[in-house]
């Protein structure tokens, strides 16, 4: 029932008049969120970013458990990835640096998953918020323009209890 009503509410944010940038950068957050652990410094900002911008938390909320499911899968590609970083003979002075901040440690670099998922979710980062973009608005092209045109759209439309819903919505929102 919860899944249903999470995507009822992905469709709706879909068809909405909320913009793409917002969209998009719900899902980009969404997938950071979703590939770092949820008790670490990491996860903090990004809830501080989605909190204090203009992003949609609903995608990025339900991106986020999405992309936690599909990290599960990706953990020994996170975990090598980490490890090759890590084990980098050129970087061992910055990360010996960082293991001394005071606030780094939090972030549990030095944890191989932590670490490739960390780098593969900031390097993906742009690329998700892109693609995010281009399919959202297409979608809205392509889909939402078509069906609006239908007579079954226009017969909702110019239904009653369409105008009671519209109105409801938009004295109440939720």
């Amino acid at each position: 029932m919860i899944l249903i009503k999470q995507l009822l509410g992905l469709l709706k944010l879909l068809n909405s008049e909320t913009g793409t940038n917002q969209i998009a950068a719900g899902v980009a957050l969404g997938f950071i969120l979703g590939q770092s652990p949820m008790l670490s410094l990491q996860a903090i900002a990004v809830f501080v970013l989605i909190f204090f911008f203009r992003i949609q938390m609903g995608a990025a909320f339900l991106s986020a458990a999405f992309f936690k499911l599909l990290g599960l899968a990706l953990v020994p590609l996170y975990a090598s990835l980490g490890e090759w970083v890590l084990t980098m003979p050129s970087l061992e002075s910055l990360f010996t640096t960082f293991y001394n901040m005071p606030l780094i440690p939090l972030t549990r670099f030095n944890n191989t998953v932590v670490m490739g998922s960390g780098l593969l979710g900031f390097l993906l980062f742009p690329v998700i918020f892109l693609l995010t973009k281009i399919l959202v608005s297409k979608y809205r092209k392509l889909i939402v323009e078509r069906f609006q045109e239908t007579k079954i759209w226009k017969m909702w439309k110019a239904s009653a209890i369409y105008k009671l819903y519209f109105n409801y919505e938009k004295l109440y929102g939720r």
